[in-house]
């Protein structure tokens, strides 16, 4: 791969990379903002995002740390976004966008650790209720955390925070577990 310091390409939307064997410019995809559109909308535009940036990658520490960059600049009253991965005995933590975290989380402690162990979507709409809550950022009020599956395997969480209380909806559970299901359709069979 070469940079491309200036030039039409870099006025043309491209973000500036080209392949040296093919010497074809890659198309930058666009980040959603925000304050555009419904939530359902939103998530459309995220998953278009990360279906583009992801294709034809099955590293995923890379696809993981593009999404986390994509869902913390994308989503609105979000302060953290980002993964934990299993590493067969607890959650450690992964690419993430957001103040420094707790690294390693125990099975079944937390709304991390519980929706590892249930493998299951958890919304928390406020975080000082749930039993067994971990307060990694005292700015936390609610958290969505979706189960990252491959193949009957536990790969991790996706984890995101919101300094508002009931923040996240059902909306956002189904946007970010179909946003897990492409994650882990970009992993090697």
């Amino acid at each position: 791969m070469s940079l491309l310091g200036s030039g039409a390409n870099a006025d043309a939307g491209t973000q500036g990379m080209v392949d040296d064997k093919e010497c074809v410019p890659y198309r930058m995809f666009e980040i959603p903002h925000a304050s555009s559109g419904s939530t359902s909308e939103r998530y459309a535009k995220i998953l278009e995002s990360l279906a583009m940036i992801t294709v034809g990658e099955s590293n995923l520490i890379a696809n993981l740390a593009n999404t986390a960059s994509i869902l913390y600049r994308s989503l609105p009253d979000v302060l953290w976004a980002g993964f934990y991965l299993y590493d067969g005995t607890e959650l450690v933590l992964g690419p993430f966008h957001g103040n420094p975290a707790c690294i390693r989380i125990t099975m079944g402690r937390g709304v991390c650790g519980y929706a590892a162990s249930e493998r299951m979507t958890v919304l928390v709409p406020d975080v000082l209720v749930f039993p067994g809550h971990i307060a990694c950022d005292a700015l936390t009020k609610s958290e969505v955390v979706v189960p990252l599956v491959h193949n009957g395997e536990l790969i991790g969480v996706m984890d995101l925070d919101s300094p508002l209380l009931d923040r996240f909806s059902n909306e956002d559970a189904d946007g970010l577990e179909r946003i897990a299901q492409l994650l882990m359709s970009r992993m090697p069979a």
